[in-house]
């Protein structure tokens, strides 16, 4: 089996910057949006996973460790803490230089920005923040910063994290890169720091964002109804997880559809990553493990 090998480097790295993006520093936001309301169908499209409730022991306690704002790298991306110095720029333009790309901010709770300026305040704001560890996704094929994703809602005793805050240019999403970037840091929370629960949660509006939940092996859990309240409307929020006894079998299918062999000359997948997800839950007889299974999560 291929294992994905993330690469720490400690230390302060140098942006590179590159790409052309027509008069993306005059690109203007949008007028809000009408959100629309989810279909019948797109609401029935999954059910809570059914995992047993447990009062198991903990027997192997979570490590206590927090991430690490270090360079994660792989064969396809390179994660970068934030630098709001090194990464403005090239961040603004891949979030505002074209229509499509202000598409991204329609269901974040902020964005778009009307000018570079003011971009990069809320990026300072967000570098200052102690409660989350925030990446830039920087493709190698390119070399320009192409997105962001980040870890939230830490909880190192419980060893529960959450990755969330994520956008991508039009020219990363829906690639090989961008799911390797997602990877990236999944495997360092649980993996490395050996975390308990990985969580992802989204507007239950956004239908793009919880296929990929689904697509990465998330488990839907349920749906928080008048969670919030984001740009003056109301948010109901989807909720997804993955456990530490699912993520060995979520982790192969992965690193299986990363896999070179998986991919023709021209780059498309000659299988699916969601298939492969829904085939490992549709046959898994899903019964929580004993407190001397789960010690085998951590050999």
């Amino acid at each position: 089996m291929l294992l994905l090998c993330i690469t720490l480097e400690m230390g302060a790295t140098v942006a590179i910057l590159g790409g052309r993006f027509a008069n993306a520093s005059t690109a203007k936001p949008e007028p809000a949006r009408t959100t629309r309301t989810m279909s019948e169908a797109e609401h029935d499209l999954e059910r809570p996973f059914p995992r047993p409730v447990s009062g198991d022991p903990v027997v192997h306690a979570p490590s206590g460790l927090v991430p690490s704002r270090s360079v994660l790298s792989g064969k396809l991306t390179r994660l970068e803490p934030l630098d709001p110095a090194a990464h403005a720029k090239e961040l603004y333009r891949s979030g505002h230089g074209s229509a499509e790309a202000l598409l991204i901010w329609d269901y974040l709770p902020h964005g778009p920005w009307p000018d570079e300026a003011s971009f990069v305040t809320h990026l300072r704001n967000q570098a200052a923040d102690l409660d989350h560890i925030r990446f830039v996704v920087r493709p190698v094929a390119t070399g320009v910063a192409s997105g962001m994703a980040s870890y939230m809602d830490i909880d190192p005793k419980a060893g529960v994290i959450e990755i969330g805050g994520i956008w991508f240019s039009p020219n990363l999403q829906r690639t090989r890169a961008a799911t390797e970037a997602l990877f990236l840091l999944i495997c360092y929370a649980m993996d490395e720091l050996r975390y308990r629960r990985m969580q992802w949660r989204c507007n239950a509006l956004n239908v793009k964002s919880r296929n990929a939940a689904r697509r990465l092996g998330f488990r839907f859990e349920g749906i928080f109804y008048n969670h919030q309240i984001l740009k003056g409307r109301n948010r109901d929020t989807a909720w997804y997880s993955i456990l530490d006894d699912e993520w060995p079998e979520v982790s192969a299918n992965i690193e299986r559809w990363l896999h070179d062999d998986n991919f023709d000359q021209g780059g498309k997948a000659r299988s699916s990553l969601t298939g492969m997800m829904q085939e490992e839950r549709t046959s898994s007889t899903r019964q929580r493990r004993t407190p001397t299974d789960r010690s085998s999560v951590r050999s």
